[in-house]
């Protein structure tokens, strides 16, 4: 598990740095989106992995591992959105931006560590392809919870969804870069 937590923070701080730097380009735009904007966001990046693990030609210069970057990153995003609101005009400075991502991603790997000594890691013994579909199959139960306005009878809230999907994501770049 000492191996996990590290190559967990390595795929992090690439996804850390790049959030970073489009909060330099863009301030914090993002604060606008509403939630299913988010997913959606999200559910674009999956459709994308999973089209390119399914089809040989690429006609965009891009792999699999930006596109995991971004399900993280957008996945940060509306983990934050749930804690702040959505507001009409970006409304955070770079550093309470960077302390929010730092907070939910600190939540989230607790998250793994935890599952993780329940489960035995046995994410190790997952395909990417395999995460890919839990990532959509999360997305796609956020999507029906969206549209019972935010209401479970006996599920995990989107809260949980969105972490999971962080964390799947991050197995599937520890994954992607163990083959390198």
């Amino acid at each position: 598990m000492q191996q996990t937590s590290k190559q967990y923070d390595e795929a992090i701080k690439k996804c850390r740095s790049l959030y970073i730097n489009k909060l330099k380009d863009y301030g914090c735009a993002w604060r606008i989106l509403r939630l299913p904007s988010l997913t959606d966001q999200i559910f674009i990046k999956a459709q994308r992995i999973r089209q390119l693990q399914q089809n040989n030609t690429r006609k965009v210069d891009e792999g699999e591992v930006s596109e995991f970057i971004g399900i993280i990153n957008y996945s940060i995003m509306a983990l934050i959105q749930l804690e702040k609101g959505i507001v009409e005009q970006p409304d955070l400075e770079t550093e309470e931006a960077v302390v929010l991502y730092d907070k939910h991603v600190a939540i989230t790997k607790q998250l793994m560590e935890d599952k993780n000594h329940d489960y035995g890691e046995a994410w190790r013994d997952m395909r990417v392809s395999s995460l890919t579909d839990l990532i959509l199959q999360k997305l796609l139960r956020v999507k029906q919870i969206e549209d019972n306005s935010g209401k479970t009878i006996v599920s995990e809230g989107i809260d949980a969804n969105y972490q999971d999907m962080v964390n799947y994501a991050v197995f599937a770049l520890i994954h992607i870069k163990e083959t390198e």
